[in-house]
């Protein structure tokens, strides 16, 4: 067995200050630099192939969404669990759940792959895809799936290197893989003539590199975590917890997908293929904000969750409130940058008069809300932290199903496309509320509770 030596043990007894700082900053930085991945691809499209380049990127991203959701199933929910088995001093058991981190991403990958890539006209023609932008997004998409194996693999290992006490690195891997990716991509696309699949290719060799340095590093044996022999065998029981703990994201990033679908056909219907590409790129502008919340999210969660299993519960709060602390101040710097800016930052993905109209008025809208966002998404993520898979789903859902999609569907009734970007400020309002209703209900059983008194397990309501 590994070296008991090297776990985390940090994550119980450190100031929560400054653990949030050593586990969050490079998580956020990693975050940030992941959004970019998508931000710099759209922006050499943007300015190298064209608006309708644009539109035909923007058609890709629900399936991407639900690449990305079946991901996080995997890599979300074996980072709690390795976080809460650790505060459990459950070694055994953590390293079972990083075999089967490998063993079911290349599974779920290849027949996520296989299935898209069988219907991917129709696919496309029902995100929001016309004859104008189906080329662009079936190019661009292509590609991207014949690397879904590999980027599954990376993100769900890299989730497992920043909970087992490797956070630094984990960030600097996606530091690295984002400066390959933006290096690449004007070679691709101009020096190599290759149009958007130019950056499509750029994405995939990026990952590549990454993921061989995340296997060599967790094939290093001296490591407290590391690959050996019998451990790809795919466990029942730990595939199980796992996957129930990643459901929450995975609804998340799913809704999302649906909700991405259902924008771009009414934004097809009411703005035509420059309204999906506006969409699109206000979808980058904020995207990268609110990747730093997630950032905070991820730092979090190793913190909470440990704290969490160690019935430490005076600390599980402390590092709610820092962290929804700092995720408010981010979404209120989106929401001045949409208020006060909006055609400035658009105007880094083209120059076209009638896009760039478009997206700077749709960001403003859209951004209404964005001061509640922050907490509602830290407010969401806590409960997956604990391993609270039912709070934590119903949250997820909240405010894409249950608030944003019938919004989608009614407001454009009486006020045609603005009524798209309206749905989101409304929605975003009225999911905080809920959040906030959850978290009030749950800080009332964490009060009755001393540090060291059994009151949770892992998966359960207190």
């Amino acid at each position: 067995m590994a070296d008991k030596a090297s776990i985390p043990l940090e994550l119980g007894t450190e100031k929560i200050g400054r653990l949030l700082k050593q586990y969050a900053l490079p998580a956020i930085i990693a975050q940030t630099a992941s959004s970019l991945y998508n931000m710099v691809d759209s922006i050499f499209i943007g300015q190298g192939v064209g608006p309708l380049a644009i539109s035909g990127l923007a058609v890709t991203f629900p399936l991407m969404n639900l690449s990305v959701a079946f991901g996080t199933l995997v890599g979300a929910g074996a980072a709690t669990m390795l976080s809460v088995l650790l505060g459990q001093k459950n070694y055994k058991a953590a390293n079972k759940v990083l075999g089967n981190v490998v063993t079911l991403n290349i599974i779920i990958g290849l027949l996520f792959m296989g299935l898209t890539l069988m219907f991917i006209d129709p696919i496309l023609y029902f995100f929001g895809a016309s004859e104008n932008t189906l080329p662009y997004a079936k190019e661009y998409i292509t590609i991207i799936l014949i690397g879904n194996v590999i980027t599954h693999l990376y993100f769900g290992l890299n989730a497992a290197m920043r909970s087992s006490g490797n956070p630094k690195k984990a960030m600097m891997l996606t530091i690295f893989t984002v400066a390959f990716n933006t290096i690449l991509d004007p070679i691709f696309i101009f020096v190599f003539d290759l149009g958007i699949a130019g950056a499509a290719w750029a994405t995939v060799a990026a990952q590549v590199v990454a993921t061989v340095v995340v296997l060599k590093h967790f094939s290093d044996r001296s490591r407290a975590f590391h690959f050996e022999k019998g451990l790809f065998k795919l466990d029942m029981r730990v595939a199980k917890d796992s996957l129930a703990i990643g459901l929450g994201p995975f609804l998340m990033n799913a809704a999302a997908c649906l909700v991405t679908l259902f924008i771009n056909q009414q934004m097809r219907d009411y703005s035509g293929d420059l309204g999906i590409g506006a969409y699109g790129i206000c979808n980058r502008l904020i995207f990268m904000f609110i990747m730093i919340c997630m950032g905070l999210n991820q730092g979090m969660q190793p913190i909470a969750g440990y704290n969490y299993g160690a019935k430490q519960y005076s600390r599980v709060k402390e590092v709610f409130w820092m962290t929804a602390k700092f995720g408010t101040v981010v979404t209120l710097i989106c929401f001045a940058v949409g208020m006060f800016v909006p055609r400035i930052a658009a105007g880094i993905f083209t120059h076209d008069e009638a896009l760039l109209d478009m997206s700077a008025e749709g960001l403003r809208i859209l951004t209404i809300g964005f001061p509640v966002v922050g907490f509602q998404m830290i407010g969401t993520n806590f409960f997956q932290s604990l391993g609270m898979v039912k709070k934590s789903i119903i949250l997820s859902l909240s405010r894409q199903i249950l608030f944003l999609l019938p919004m989608l569907y009614a407001l454009p009734l009486w006020y045609g496309a603005n009524g798209v970007w309206m749905s989101f400020p409304i929605s975003d309002i009225l999911s905080a509320l809920l959040t906030a209703i959850m978290l009030r209900r749950l800080f009332r059983k964490f009060n009755k509770l001393q540090d060291g008194e059994e009151g949770t397990i892992l998966g359960s309501n207190i």
